[in-house]
């Protein structure tokens, strides 16, 4: 899995990226289908100093996105995280019915 983290308005230390790309790695525990992840970090000033954390992570035919927003990048990086997985639990209980149809079908022809 590729794994790239931007920073917008901003330069990142090196230790919150290397935080955000163990974040991203969680994926390949629920499911090992993922191409690629991007995780998008953004500071704005007008709001109260809010970090925003994105995280795009794309897999076969499909992009699950999140995005989380707090007043610290950790705290967003792990609530856009929490709710890609969940996105993955669903995407592969999806596939995971599709084959299952597709087996039976087979079995009731034959």
């Amino acid at each position: 899995m590729n794994t790239t983290v931007t920073s917008r308005h901003f330069k990142a230390h090196h230790t919150l990226v290397k935080y955000a790309e163990d974040a991203v790695g969680k994926f390949g525990h629920y499911y090992d289908g993922v191409i690629r992840c991007e995780v998008i970090l953004r500071y704005e000033k007008s709001r109260k100093s809010v970090k925003i954390a994105e995280v795009i992570a794309s897999v076969y035919r499909s992009r699950l996105k999140a995005e989380e927003q707090t007043e610290d990048f950790e705290k967003s990086i792990d609530g856009a995280v929490e709710k890609v997985i969940v996105q993955l639990k669903k995407y592969k209980a999806k596939l995971r019915a599709k084959d299952r149809q597709k087996v039976r079908t087979v079995r009731e022809k034959a």
